[in-house]
């Protein structure tokens, strides 16, 4: 096991370790809100984080399962592209953007922008979401079990969203959708990846694309 205490430790050697080949459980300590703290992982890392983190914490992961015990900044797991972060807290604006494939699990609330131009990454978040998340969402999955900020989903293209809780109103383009069968699968293996047992799938409302908006039509120019 490797320990990096980030009072004694720049954040650089840090990052340096985890692209590197060798991979293994890493314990990182006394994280102060550091900013762009486990950027660029490769490998099957372990990786613990005890503290609060700044910016950009897990951004470009690829791989490593990054556990963080405290408060997340802006821009966690941004351009993530595989592996798993998961959030003991909260996380501040624009969760996974642009994130292109693995798990995103925040215990607590994100805020505004969680989710923005995903292109496949899965999210779940226990709380609730800011305004304009999933903004033009391409690919994955967005799970909020609490409630949804204003412009959910606004200008979005394939993403699905799951929401329990109350959606103060739809961005352009996004609609409520049916519950089939095999979205109450894919929404039941997310919540079990997050490991929630408190709330079932029939707790939920599926919300995706219109696809209105997919080609310019004059009908609809006050909504481009």
């Amino acid at each position: 096991m490797n320990t990096f205490d980030l009072s004694d430790n720049p954040v650089r050697e840090l990052n340096q370790h985890l692209h590197g080949a060798v991979t293994g459980k890493v314990v990182v300590s006394n994280a102060g809100g550091k900013h762009s703290v486990a950027v660029g992982a490769t490998g099957a890392h372990e990786v613990e984080i005890n503290g609060n983190v700044g910016y950009y914490c897990a951004g470009m992961n690829c791989d490593a399962n990054i556990q963080v015990n405290g408060h997340a900044g802006p821009g966690l797991a941004e351009n993530m592209m595989s592996g798993r972060v998961h959030v003991s807290g909260n996380a501040s604006q624009y969760c996974a953007a642009t994130a292109h494939g693995g798990l995103v699990v925040i215990d607590g609330d994100a805020s505004s922008r969680c989710g923005i131009s995903m292109k496949g990454v899965d999210i779940v978040v226990k709380g609730s979401v800011g305004h304009m998340s999933a903004f033009m969402a391409q690919k994955g999955h967005l799970v909020v079990c609490g409630d949804a900020g204003e412009a959910l989903g606004d200008s979005i293209y394939e993403a699905q969203l799951y929401v329990g809780g109350k959606v103060e109103s739809l961005g352009a383009d996004c609609e409520e959708k049916e519950m089939r069968a095999e979205h109450k699968e894919t929404l039941q293996s997310l919540l079990d990846a997050a490991g929630i047992n408190d709330m079932t799938v029939d707790d939920f409302k599926r919300y995706g694309s219109a696809r209105k908006l997919y080609h310019f039509n004059i009908d609809n120019a006050s909504s481009y």
